[in-house]
C-alpha cells in the first residue's frame, strides 16, 4: 500500500457565498496546523498548513501548505477562492500555484524498455509499465468565473447562508427546481493554465509542458457547495493547448460532468445521510495515432482523459490510465453521526475546530479507450472500493480516503469533497 498526500481546492465547484452565524453576523475562521506523514516519495515528511475563511474578502478563502521529506521531495501549494475582481462585481477568480520537486516519481508514459509493444496507461496496460525518475512538477492555474444574471445569481451576487455546527440552516441557493433560471448559480469560466513535469530517470529523460485555456459552463444547483445534501450540478469544459511558447504539443479535449445528491433517513444515530452520485466523461478529438504507434496532438498523461489518483479511481496511482476517451462513475454514502470525539478533546479543538465527522463508503468504476463508444467504454471496466473519513475543521472540509483495487491500495489526504473539481 502506498500513501499519497496533497492539498487541493476545486475551482468550479465553489460558489460565492458569505457565511453567517445564527445571529446573522458574518463569520470567519483560521486553520493553522503543523502535520507529519510518511510515504514512498517523501519518506518521513513534515508540513504546515494555513488557511483562512472569510478573508481577505468576506466571501473568499485562502490556503497554503509546505511539505519537506527525508527523501529529498518537497512542495509548496497556494490557492485562493472567490476573490472578487474590483469594479467587475460579477467576476471572481480562483488562483492555484503548486511548485514541487519529487524523488522516485512514477509516470505512466511510454519509455520503459520492458514494454516495447505496449502503450503505457492504456486500459489493458501492465501496472509495471511506468517510468520512474526525479524532477519538478509545477502547476499554475487562474480560474476566472463570471456569475451569469440568472437563477439565484440574478439578484444575489454574494449569496448568504447561515451555518450552525457545520450544517446549513438557511440560505440554500440551489436544489429548488430543475430550472436554471429559477434555481442555482450559473457561471461562464475562463482558465489559463500552465504545467511542467520533469522526469530524469534511468529509462527516460523528459520535460512535459502544457499551457492553454479551459472554457467552461457550470450550473451549480446544489444547496450547499461545501457539503451538499440536495440538488445537482452540471458542467462542460473545452480545453485547448495551442502549441505556443514552450508547450510540448498542441491538443484539444472536451469533458462533461454531472453529480447528484439525495438526502437519506438512516436512523436517529445520524445527523445527516446523503447518497452522492457522479458521472464524468472526456474525449480528445485532436489525438492521432501514427502508423508507428506514436501519438500526436495528445494531452499529457496528467490531464485529458485520465483516471487514477486523488479524484477519480482513487484505488489506482495518479494518471494510471490515460487515452483518447474515458468514462467514470462513482457513488458515495456520506454519513455524519451524532458522535464527535473531538468534543471531549478541548486541547485539540482549539486548533482544529472539528464540528462533525463524516464516514463515507464509496465505489468507483471507469475505463479509458482509444475511441469514444459506449459499448467499448463499458466493457472491461476498472473498479475500486473505499472508505473515507472527512471532517468539518475550521470551516473547511478535510478528508482522508482509502481505496482498494486489483492493483493494491491507496490512502490519500486532501481538502474538499470530491466531484466537480
Amino acid at each position: 500500500m502506498s500513501f499519497a498526500f496533497i492539498i487541493s481546492i476545486p475551482s468550479s465547484s465553489l460558489g460565492q457565498a458569505v457565511r453567517l452565524d445564527e445571529s446573522g453576523q458574518v463569520t470567519g475562521s483560521t486553520l493553522d496546523l503543523p502535520y507529519a506523514f510518511y510515504n514512498e516519495n517523501f519518506g518521513f515528511a513534515v508540513g504546515y498548513v494555513y488557511g483562512v475563511v472569510g478573508r481577505p474578502q468576506k466571501q473568499s478563502m485562502l490556503l497554503g501548505t509546505g511539505i519537506a521529506g527525508t527523501k529529498g521531495s518537497a512542495m509548496g501549494f497556494l490557492t485562493g477562492r472567490d476573490l472578487q475582481v474590483p469594479w467587475i462585481e460579477r467576476l471572481f477568480v480562483d488562483p492555484v500555484l503548486s511548485i514541487g520537486y519529487f524523488r522516485d516519481n512514477d509516470a505512466y508514459i511510454d519509455g520503459k524498455p520492458d514494454f516495447p509493444n505496449e502503450r503505457a496507461g492504456s486500459n489493458d496496460s501492465s501496472e509495471d509499465n511506468f517510468v520512474e525518475g526525479d524532477g519538478w512538477d509545477n502547476l499554475f492555474r487562474l480560474n476566472f468565473k463570471y456569475l451569469l444574471p440568472m437563477g439565484n445569481g440574478e439578484d444575489d451576487i454574494l449569496a448568504a447562508y447561515t451555518i450552525k455546527e457545520g450544517f446549513l440552516v438557511s440560505g440554500a441557493y440551489g436544489g429548488h427546481s430543475g430550472n436554471p433560471f429559477t434555481s442555482g448559480r450559473s457561471y461562464l469560466e475562463l482558465t489559463p493554465f500552465y504545467r511542467w513535469q520533469e522526469i530524469e530517470g534511468e529509462d527516460l529523460d523528459a520535460d512535459i509542458k502544457t499551457n492553454g485555456l479551459n472554457i467552461s459552463l457550470f450550473w451549480d444547483n446544489r444547496n450547499f457547495y461545501a457539503n451538499p445534501s440536495k440538488g445537482f450540478s452540471l458542467s462542460g469544459t473545452l480545453s485547448r493547448d495551442f502549441g505556443l511558447f514552450d508547450s510540448s504539443s498542441s491538443w484539444t479535449n472536451v469533458a462533461g460532468e454531472a453529480d447528484f445528491y439525495l438526502p437519506l433517513q438512516l436512523g436517529d444515530w445520524l445527523r445527516q445521510g446523503v447518497l452522492a452520485l457522479n458521472c464524468w466523461t472526456s474525449y480528445s478529438p485532436s489525438w492521432e495515432e501514427q502508423p508507428d504507434g506514436s501519438i500526436e496532438n495528445r494531452p499529457p498523461a496528467y490531464t485529458g482523459s485520465t483516471l487514477g489518483g486523488l479524484w477519480r479511481m482513487r484505488g489506482y496511482p495518479s494518471q494510471r490510465f490515460n487515452d483518447k476517451a474515458a468514462i467514470f462513475y462513482a457513488a458515495e454514502l456520506r454519513m455524519i453521526p451524532r458522535w464527535n470525539p473531538f468534543e471531549g478533546w478541548s486541547w485539540i479543538q482549539q486548533h482544529v475546530g472539528v464540528q462533525w465527522l463524516q464516514f463515507v463508503p464509496f465505489v468507483e468504476a471507469g475505463r479509458v479507450a482509444p475511441f469514444w463508444q459506449l459499448d467499448e467504454l463499458h466493457s472491461e471496466m476498472k473498479w475500486d472500493v473505499g472508505l473515507g473519513i472527512r471532517a468539518w475543521a475550521m470551516g473547511i472540509v478535510v478528508r482522508l480516503d482509502s481505496a482498494f483495487s486489483e492493483e493494491g491500495g491507496r490512502v490519500q489526504m486532501m481538502v474538499s469533497q470530491p466531484f466537480q473539481f
